[in-house]
């Protein structure tokens, strides 16, 4: 498709459902969209687990919300087992209705085309077969072809929308939409743990979502890094955590010498929110870990078997990444219950690396923003 077979559209439909770390992935494009069709009306179909990040976000005059926690939950009773399909029914009326004349599948699986398609949208673009799964460049009309997957997902969303005209080379700085609210919420945390003066303050996530444990270090050297950086940094340690992931850091902070902190239940703007005020974060490759690199926090990330390239964070020359070459990464099994990819990283070079992104001299650092090596 050429700029001028749709010149101006005047509604349009963004479909990325989740994860956290893809729909944050995917702002840089609507920042893009946005700058590119001022006027338009844009929307949003999202789930439930990454829609606060949509919510009240400028660049979005309506956001779809798709219950799927609460779906879940529904099917598992004859007595609500039929409510998701309403509900599902009732949000597609509401999108057939706003006669959306684009629809973009950032998602390329069966559900996001089965919207895309019911969306009444005259243009359906999504991925070429070769980038997508489950059929789903059956129910789109226009297929984009990105060129490789062998790029970060966010550059793959900004050549997405290049069929449209936008200079994927364009710098288009996402948005994420933290309220006075959020930001108040984030002072007292502050206030209460008197962090506001405290440097460096460093923010680790220890979890991963529960489909993805073997993306986690393990607990053991989660301790063993903050004593450390407490010890030579004089470090506060503040550690966040998601749905399910509370008993991971509880078990972590029970192995330390050293005091640390517990964030409390957050949400993703507040989460932002936190991160922006921290001198580093640290975890693996994981929706936090985009949210932080994208609030321009530098981030030392431990991959495993999940690419480095693929997911990489936004700000690469504010990372650090660390991984090591074993014989069967990278990959994308989700049932695999091989550890010893991340178990490969040492503490000592998850130490070393948070110590030259704080800027602290140290005598054994290689000065590479990257480490590759094999075990």
């Amino acid at each position: 498709m050429k700029r001028g077979v749709l010149i101006t559209p005047r509604k349009i439909l963004i479909i990325r459902l989740s994860a956290i770390g893809d729909v944050a992935r995917t702002l840089p494009a609507l920042r893009a969209l946005r700058a590119t069709y001022a006027s338009a009306f844009i929307a949003w179909v999202v789930e439930d687990s990454a829609a606060d990040l949509l919510r009240g976000h400028p660049d979005l005059d309506r956001v779809f919300v798709l219950e799927r926690s609460q779906w879940k939950k529904d099917f598992r009773s004859l007595n609500t087992c039929g409510t998701p399909f309403l509900q599902l029914a009732s949000i597609m009326k509401d999108i057939r209705k706003e006669g959306f004349d684009l629809a973009l599948d950032f998602h390329g699986i069966l559900k996001s085309g089965l919207i895309s398609f019911f969306s009444g949208a005259a243009v359906r673009a999504g991925l070429r077969r070769t980038y997508c799964k489950e059929a789903n460049y059956l129910f789109n009309n226009y297929h984009v072809d990105v060129g490789t997957n062998a790029i970060s997902r966010i550059e793959r969303n900004l050549r997405f929308v290049g069929f449209l005209g936008i200079a994927v080379t364009d710098h288009h700085e996402p948005v994420i939409p933290i309220s006075d609210v959020d930001r108040a919420s984030i002072d007292r945390f502050f206030g209460d743990h008197t962090l506001a003066d405290h440097w460096p303050l460093i923010a680790i996530h220890p979890g991963t979502s529960r489909k993805t444990l073997y993306k986690r270090w393990d607990p053991s050297c989660y301790a063993a890094l903050a004593d450390r950086l407490i010890e030579q940094h004089n470090a506060k340690i503040v550690w966040t955590w998601g749905p399910g992931e509370l008993s991971t850091v509880q078990a972590v902070v029970a192995m330390m010498k050293h005091d640390s902190i517990i964030a409390g239940s957050v949400t993703l703007k507040q989460l932002a929110e936190l991160f922006r005020r921290c001198a580093l974060f640290v975890g693996s490759d994981s929706g936090p870990m985009h949210i932080a690199s994208f609030m321009k926090t530098p981030v030392v990330v431990i991959y495993g078997p999940t690419d480095p390239v693929v997911n990489a964070p936004y700000r690469q020359e504010r990372s650090f990444i660390l991984r090591k070459d074993v014989s069967c990464n990278p990959c994308r099994e989700k049932n695999c219950s091989r550890l010893d990819r991340m178990a490969a990283v040492t503490t000592e070079e998850v130490f070393h690396a948070a110590t030259e992104l704080l800027g602290v001299e140290h005598p054994d650092i290689a000065g590479s923003r990257e480490q590759q090596a094999n075990p």
